[in-house]
């Protein structure tokens, strides 16, 4: 389940993942995207992951595609999590984006929302 976090505004999309994100979710950050780039504007998006297990398959590869779509689209992804695949993904999601993207553990939530402000 994907769900957009209230500090979303301007060029920032917060959201929380938990369990398994389903199509449906992938659904919901789009028309997000193209709002941020159609104002002229480069994404900056925070994923926090709390009992995050994963993607069901078909939402992986939507999920792939779209971020393919859109490499030169984000300037920044903060992903926070308490796993170590978690971090394992930030670092395999670094060759299909131009953005700065950093992992941040749990416990790190607040710097991370600086950081995805600055």
């Amino acid at each position: 389940m994907l769900t957009i976090l209230e500090f979303t505004k301007n060029n920032v999309i917060a959201t929380k993942a938990q369990e398994n994100l389903t199509e449906a979710d992938i659904q919901k950050i789009h028309p997000l995207i193209h709002n941020i780039v159609n104002r002229g504007q480069k994404v900056r998006w925070y994923f926090e992951m709390e009992n995050f297990s994963g993607w069901k398959f078909n939402a992986f590869w939507k999920d792939l595609k779209m971020d393919m779509s859109h490499a030169d689209d984000y300037e920044k992804i903060a992903m926070v999590g308490d796993k170590k695949w978690q971090d394992w993904i930030t670092q395999f999601m670094k060759p299909f984006t131009n953005a700065e993207i950093r992992y941040f553990d749990s416990e790190q939530k607040e710097e991370a929302k600086e950081w995805i402000n600055q």
